[in-house]
């Protein structure tokens, strides 16, 4: 073991993969949101699809907005390394992401 200074981090590309991973998740949501939307006009408008429909799209917005703020951090990270996600944003993205996929599940059947 030696007594000297240690590194600095080098996170390398880390930061803008995880940027760019954000950017497909929340296009990939709202091609889920969009489809679901259309299956539900489509079909025949009942008063159930209209609801879920209309919750979807709500929960898309959340998602969008927890996205846009990791986006929005990640982009003004003043240096290595990245500010990481909070147990709160990362629990609110996983069940907006479930919740919107069992709306999606629910107009599709």
């Amino acid at each position: 073991m030696s007594g000297g200074p240690v590194p600095a981090r080098d996170p390398g590309l880390q930061p803008e993969r995880t940027l760019l991973a954000w950017r497909r998740t929340t296009l990939a949501s709202t091609v889920a949101a969009v489809l679901a939307m259309r299956a539900t006009l489509r079909g025949g408008a009942s008063a159930t699809g209209i609801a879920v429909c209309a919750l979807s799209f709500f929960l898309w917005l959340g998602f969008l907005a927890v996205a846009h703020r990791r986006i929005r951090t990640l982009g003004t990270a003043a240096g290595p390394p990245a500010p990481v996600l909070t147990p709160r944003h990362a629990a609110a993205a996983a069940l907006l992401t479930v919740a919107l996929a069992v709306c999606g599940a629910a107009l599709v059947l």
